[in-house]
């Protein structure tokens, strides 16, 4: 049964390979969660926005996408303007840490952070210096 569900994912993998860009933008928004994660590691900037601009999408992809070091920082600044995403604490977090998170849009994310997620991100060598400085003033006004 796993081997079978291993064949269709490589299947689904080698299908989307051989798609046009346009093919691939139009299966982002009425794929299933397995084609848009495949996509979503797709070189194109274009196809990786479709996918984040799905109606499908869930919360917990675009976690994901957040935590994703390799995607555009296009679709890192569309994940900042939904507020709804923003609701959810972990989607900021993830944006603070991601390195390729404009820096005004992670900047943004450090005002929300909790004392645990100021102190790491004052310590991170993978995210730009200004942010690391910001972090750790921001971690001296809450230990205050």
């Amino acid at each position: 049964m796993e081997n079978n569900e291993t064949d269709g994912t490589k299947n689904l993998f080698q299908t989307i390979q051989a798609m046009s860009v346009a093919e691939k933008m139009d299966l982002a928004h009425k794929g299933s969660k397995e084609a848009r994660t495949i996509l979503m590691r797709d070189s194109n900037k274009l196809v990786q926005l479709a996918v984040i601009q799905s109606p499908k999408i869930t919360e917990g992809e675009v976690l994901m996408v957040a935590n994703n070091r390799q995607v555009n920082e296009e679709v890192l600044k569309h994940i900042t303007v939904n507020r709804e995403w923003l609701r959810n604490y972990q989607i900021r977090v993830a944006l603070a840490n991601n390195p390729k998170t404009p820096l005004p849009e992670a900047m943004k994310q450090v005002a929300f952070l909790k004392q645990r997620e100021l102190a790491s991100l004052a310590k991170s060598k993978g995210v730009p210096r200004a942010l690391v400085v910001l972090a750790q003033q921001r971690l001296k006004q809450v230990k205050k």
